[in-house]
């Protein structure tokens, strides 16, 4: 390929086309921080950072790098955020919901102790090879079952964050679900309300309903965008997840991206689309 010509397809497509003020670099191979060789991960992660914004942020100041870990391990992970915090051309840490043990672990959480000690968001993207099949009855035949299983895996990583009490230990840190979709938010919510409320005796350190802790500590992207028969459904589902909790998110340049100035079939309101567009981000990430 000709030097430069990926970053010049993005501004020309995407970037210019659609005037983004700042895009967040979401590296595909995400499978990265959950590799069972521990030190290949390391360096995997490490040497994907560098490029992030070697080949990336420094030659298009729009473009915001998101800090790829290993996962697994969590002294390095520690290690690689240190390293990265205080680099401004990164604005998240990027983990992963399929990893070797539910998430919400306490083998996890001096990672979680650390990103929220820099005070940068967590951006969780769908994905990861823990070992584990994606689904609950075992691996999927067709790439169809596997895009629904995401949406599970990241209903499943919001319980685990929730029951094993990570934001009692971490009240601090936010959570930037991706590419996981949103309507199963709420219900996801009321059930572990509903379950908390029958066995809180076995979970003390929930000290408050699940739905608390949800709307605390929890953003989303909008793509997928989930689409209704009845439009109206979709501002309920959003009324409840709340306007300033979404992220619109392009999901470019795959195939099923989406384009801002057509992706939402719901009508909204010029405030409630310039939240979604724009200032939800703005606020989220901290950007003047």
């Amino acid at each position: 390929r000709v030097p430069g010509s990926d970053l010049e397809f993005m501004r020309l497509q995407h970037l210019d086309e659609l005037d983004v003020e700042a895009g967040i670099l979401q590296v595909l191979d995400m499978i990265v921080p959950s590799l069972m060789n521990l030190d290949f991960s390391a360096a995997m992660a490490s040497a994907l950072n560098d490029w992030q914004v070697n080949t990336w942020c420094d030659r298009e100041p729009r473009l915001k790098a998101s800090i790829i870990v290993p996962q697994e391990d969590p002294a390095a992970a520690i290690k690689e955020i240190e390293k990265r915090a205080a680099d401004k051309r990164f604005v998240q840490v990027a983990l992963l919901p399929r990893v070797n043990e539910p998430i919400g672990r306490r083998r996890y959480w001096p990672i979680y102790e650390a990103i929220a000690a820099t005070g940068m968001p967590v951006g969780m993207h769908v994905g990861g090879q823990g070992g584990h099949a994606p689904t609950a009855s075992g691996h999927p035949s067709y790439y169809n079952e596997e895009h629904h299983a995401n949406a599970h895996s990241m209903a499943a990583a919001m319980t685990s964050l929730v029951i094993e009490g990570v934001f009692e230990q971490c009240p601090t840190l936010r959570f930037l679900f991706i590419e996981g979709g949103f309507a199963w938010v709420p219900s996801t919510a009321w059930r572990m309300d509903k379950h908390w409320q029958r066995f809180r005796d076995e979970v003390p350190h929930v000290k408050r309903p699940p739905s608390e802790y949800t709307r605390e500590h929890f953003w989303f992207t909008t793509q997928p965008i989930e689409e209704p028969e009845r439009t109206q459904d979709m501002r309920t589902l959003i009324d409840w997840i709340g306007w300033d909790r979404l992220l619109f998110s392009s999901d470019y340049p795959h195939w099923d991206f989406d384009d801002p100035r057509t992706a939402f079939k719901l009508p909204m309101s010029d405030a409630e689309r310039r939240a979604i567009l724009h200032d939800n981000a703005a606020t989220f990430y901290g950007f003047g």
